[in-house]
C-alpha cells in the first residue's frame, strides 16, 4: 500500500515579489488551516515535504531561505509553518514541484503514491504541480481551504481543472488525517 505525503508548496516566503499584495490576504487565511493540517499529518506519521522556490538565489539552502523569511516583515505567516526536524525539503526554481528537482526520485524511494498539495499559489504552482504529479501516475488531493491564491476566479478554475482533467480529489482539509 502506498503512502500519502503532505507537500507544502512555497510557504517559506518573504512576500517580496510581484502580486504579493494580492496574495497576502489569501495566505493569511490559509496559514491557520495549513498549520492544523501539518499537525494532523505529522501526528499520523505522514511524510511532510516542503518544496520551495529558491527565489533565484542559487547559493541558498533551505535553512537560509527559512532564516530570510523569518527575518522579513511577514514572519508571522512563516513561523507557524516552520519545518520540523522530520520534514523533508526540496528547493525548486520554477512553478512545478517536479521540474528539475529530485522529488520524483524521493517520492518513489519513500513509497508515496498520493500527494496532498497545499500552499501557494493555487492557479500557478499548485496547478502545475498537480499536472506533473498526474502524469507521473501519482494520486493528487488538494484541500481547497489550504491553498492560497492571487486571483480567486483563476483559483476556482484551477481547482475545477485539477478535479476534472487530472482526477484530483478536491476536499476540505478537515477530511484529511481526521
Amino acid at each position: 500500500m502506498s503512502k500519502t505525503a503532505l507537500v507544502v508548496i512555497d510557504m517559506i516566503n518573504t512576500y517580496d515579489h510581484p502580486d504579493a499584495d494580492r496574495l497576502l490576504p489569501s495566505a493569511r487565511s490559509v496559514v491557520p488551516v495549513l498549520t492544523d493540517l501539518l499537525g494532523r499529518a505529522r501526528a499520523a506519521g505522514a511524510p511532510v515535504i516542503y518544496v520551495n522556490d529558491n527565489f533565484g538565489e542559487w547559493r541558498s539552502h533551505h535553512g537560509e531561505l527559512l532564516d530570510q523569511a523569518l527575518a522579513g516583515p511577514h514572519a508571522d505567516l512563516v513561523e507557524p509553518l516552520r519545518p520540523d526536524d522530520s520534514s523533508l525539503f526540496v528547493v525548486k526554481a520554477r512553478h512545478s514541484i517536479f521540474f528539475e528537482t529530485p522529488l520524483t526520485y524521493l517520492v518513489h524511494q519513500l513509497g508515496i503514491g498520493e500527494l496532498v498539495l497545499a500552499g501557494q499559489v493555487t492557479e500557478q504552482c499548485v496547478l502545475y504541480s498537480a499536472l506533473d504529479a498526474h502524469i507521473r501516475h501519482l494520486d493528487v488531493v488538494v484541500p481547497k481551504d489550504a491553498v492560497a491564491h492571487i486571483h480567486q476566479d483563476l483559483a476556482d478554475a484551477a481547482l475545477r481543472m485539477m478535479e476534472r482533467n487530472m482526477g484530483a480529489r478536491i476536499c476540505d482539509s478537515s477530511e484529511l488525517w481526521a
